[in-house]
């Protein structure tokens, strides 16, 4: 088998309008720099004819497309993960399927790997052209590795990753995979490149608000003690609180003899008790999580393939 230069992995998601395009332009960018590629289609769960045109361009071009198709939705980097995992090339690509990255961008990749030999180069954009909720969801999770991995938080889903750094990716075997914060885990050697982002030419994004949260939540709770952290510190605070109303009860009722109904009883024990509450919920959120990882489910399910 000829060795591979470049490996192009596009999870795709009811994205059949796009596809055709998507292939040719990437074909065209390579051909242009005369490097060997491939490129592997991940369609996570489409409802609509994706699959049926990702089979039509792997029976036209058979060396340079691989095909994987998901039972059901597992989420981009789910898809990228098991894309990851039937790679090749020297050097992966990640992509996304509805040309908001333009193919035409890749070169500045290469160039930028070539300039600094980083494990990992990211294409960050100006401006993009994503709703409000996207792009404020996206700054979120950017700042959030800011802070956790003293990142720059400037990466994308645009990026060139060697193959070593992606292959020890593979080592993890979770269900729930967050491919950005595995990458910040295994290498600081990073560099960034601007590149264009484009509108998005039919269809809606992927990600809807539902999966917005549960992404969030998810990349909190297997990522991050945040949770924990916040359990610490407002367990602190109410205890600090419920210490001085203490005081405040016990001083008035000595110097005024103020009789105490049920009122400020009520109170407490509510506050306490929903405090309590909420602490148990997110404990039980963890054991959840943790239940799931010792059971070694899978990241994801394929049900065919096209290799």
């Amino acid at each position: 088998m000829a060795e591979i230069d470049y490996s192009v992995i596009v999870p795709v998601y009811n994205s059949s309008e796009t596809l055709e395009e998507l292939f040719t332009r990437i074909q065209k960018c390579f051909n242009s720099l005369c490097k060997s590629f491939e490129i592997i289609f991940v369609d996570d769960g489409s409802r609509d004819d994706s699959w049926k045109l990702i089979s039509e361009i792997k029976k036209q071009f058979p060396e340079q497309v691989k095909a994987i198709r998901f039972v059901r939705n597992f989420g981009q980097h789910n898809a990228i993960f098991c894309g990851i995992s039937h790679a090749n090339g020297k050097f992966f690509i990640t992509i996304d399927d509805d040309l908001q990255h333009p193919p035409e961008e890749i070169p500045k990749l290469i160039e930028k790997y070539k300039e600094t030999s980083s494990d990992l180069v990211y294409g960050y954009f100006k401006k993009k052209h994503h709703s409000f909720l996207q792009n404020f969801g996206s700054k979120l999770i950017k700042k959030s590795a800011k802070v956790m991995y003293d990142s720059k938080g400037e990466g994308s889903s645009f990026r060139l990753i060697t193959n070593q750094l992606g292959k020890q990716l593979l080592e993890h075997s979770q269900n729930f995979v967050f491919i950005d914060e595995l990458l910040l885990w295994y290498t600081g050697d990073i560099s960034f490149v601007k590149v264009e982002h484009e509108k998005r030419k039919s269809g809606n994004s992927g990600y809807s608000k539902i999966k917005l949260l549960k992404l969030s939540i998810n990349l909190m709770l297997y990522y991050t003690a945040i949770p924990l952290k916040l359990m610490i510190y407002g367990g602190f605070f109410a205890a600090f609180f419920s210490f001085f109303l203490g005081i405040y009860f016990i001083l008035k009722k000595i110097f005024y003899n103020v009789p105490h109904g049920y009122t400020s009883i009520i109170v407490t024990i509510l506050f306490s008790t929903g405090i309590i509450i909420f602490s148990l919920g997110i404990i039980g959120e963890y054991l959840i999580r943790i239940y799931m990882v010792q059971n070694k489910k899978p990241p994801y399910a394929i049900k065919q393939k096209l290799l």
